[in-house]
């Protein structure tokens, strides 16, 4: 197993578990429940954790890849660009979804104020998330970049290619 494939196990869950996170801490909100909130921080946390494995793989992930057909070192730069962005504020939230734990379990006063903190940083970690994750896919998938030439489009050369033949 090398560190392109470790980075693609990994790379999912800081994006996957913040979104889920943020769900279940609106429900947690809404239903003005603990241990539902508290899943959402423990979640938070668990991403962030994975965030830095998933940083950790990127660098060894990018030597394999940048030389691949299609691909490409500024196409992966900008990933990485995003990825760096992305993981500092996913840090920042896990760092206060524990706060916000630690308040939780200890019913300080300031529990819920460190719960708002958290549900708007995990806001802005889920936009940046969306950002990362759809860089980290054009990588491999060019059928998703904003350039991506339609099968419509590219038809009619591949047609003219087979008659000249």
């Amino acid at each position: 197993m090398n560190d392109a494939h470790l980075h693609l196990l990994v790379n999912h869950f800081p994006i996957i578990g913040t979104i889920f996170g943020l769900g279940i801490l609106i429900a947690g909100i809404v239903m003005k429940s603990k241990s539902v909130k508290n899943t959402a921080f423990v979640l938070l946390i668990v991403a962030a954790v994975f965030g830095f494995a998933s940083m950790s793989t990127g660098e060894g992930a990018e030597e394999l890849v940048e030389d691949m057909p299609s691909v490409g070192h500024d196409i992966i730069h900008e990933h990485e660009e995003l990825a760096e962005k992305f993981v500092l504020v996913l840090y920042v939230t896990g760092a206060f979804a524990l706060l916000s734990l630690i308040a939780s379990v200890k019913k300080h006063s300031k529990a819920t104020l460190f719960t708002w903190i958290t549900l708007l940083l995990t806001l802005v970690t889920v936009v940046l998330a969306k950002e990362v994750g759809t860089s980290g896919g054009e990588i491999r998938h060019i059928e998703i970049r904003a350039n991506a030439v339609s099968p419509e489009i590219a038809a009619p050369e591949n047609e003219s290619e087979h008659e000249e033949k």
